[in-house]
């Protein structure tokens, strides 16, 4: 496995913001390959993680990671949406600190599903390959119209139109298979680069729709409010302003929290040179009162 793949974005910070010597539950509830629930159980021998993660692949990464803390770290392959659910069946009231930390990972990038534009992989995106919609599904069948509202809301892509027409265009002729051909068609219909490459917001959009990722988070952070003890504390990382937007809405809405940070904590220079994913990386954290 490489490094890479467990390098936890703002650690320290979501440590010092999450972790106090009251801590005895601490729910991650995107758990990745391990890397925060590594470090916070090497660190503090008196917290138990429940880790929620519906990418099998990745849970099993973590699952051997994490061997070493077997007594104190419990492993769910379920979605957060349901987390108090999920957490009252295993006989678990209340918690002291969530941690959500969002989108897609370095390990789903490279992992041969179509996340990434730059490989020759099959349209897939699903990060639970239990579901039944998959990227190739979206740009082969959906209508045009369809489509265009996909990429515009899930992307923000101003293009979205252009794009999707180009899409359409593309598939009469045959079948969009690879990641790598529906990124050469955005780039094509694009007709200029940016500082980001070209396809990343349609990328996005796709993979937003698929794992309904939004919907998911909404869900989320409703019911790990409501599991979360007086005192303790749920912290977000997103990485794009729709994740932001949801998370900053919530908590200045949710009267049961008290928000600990007026504004975001992003990543530090040093950081941002050690892992250039973080460069996008926005931390959020609320207390329940």
């Amino acid at each position: 496995m490489e490094d890479l793949f467990h390098v936890p974005v703002l650690l320290e910070e979501v440590i010092q913001g999450l972790i106090s010597e009251k801590t005895r539950i601490f729910v991650d509830a995107t758990l990745g390959c391990g890397g925060h629930s590594y470090e916070i159980l090497r660190r503090y021998k008196f917290v138990k993680i429940i880790g929620f993660e519906i990418d099998e692949e990745q849970m099993e990464l973590a699952r051997e990671r994490l061997k070493p803390f077997s007594g104190r770290i419990t492993i769910l392959r379920e979605n957060f949406r349901s987390i108090d659910v999920i957490l009252r069946k295993i006989g678990i009231e209340e918690v002291d600190s969530v941690l959500f930390d969002l989108g897609v990972s370095s390990y789903q990038l490279s992992s041969k599903r179509g996340f990434s534009f730059y490989e020759d992989e099959f349209l897939d995106m699903r990060m639970d390959k239990r579901g039944v919609l998959t990227a190739f599904d979206i740009v082969n069948t959906y209508p045009l119209r369809k489509l265009k509202e996909i990429i515009e809301k899930y992307g923000e892509e101003k293009e979205a139109s252009r794009i999707a027409k180009a899409i359409v265009e593309a598939r009469r002729e045959r079948k969009i298979t690879t990641a790598k051909e529906l990124a050469e068609i955005i780039i094509h219909a694009k007709r200029k680069k940016g500082k980001i490459h070209p396809a990343t917001l349609t990328f996005q959009a796709l993979r937003i729709a698929i794992n309904e990722e939004l919907d998911n988070l909404k869900a989320g952070l409703c019911r790990a409010t409501e599991i979360l003890k007086k005192g303790g504390r749920i912290g977000v990382i997103s990485f794009h302003s729709l994740e932001d937007r949801i998370v900053k809405g919530f908590f200045k809405d949710e009267k049961s929290l008290r928000v600990l940070t007026k504004k975001p904590i992003v990543p530090k220079k040093k950081e941002i040179l050690q892992n250039p994913r973080s460069r996008s990386a926005k931390l959020r954290i609320a207390e329940k009162i």
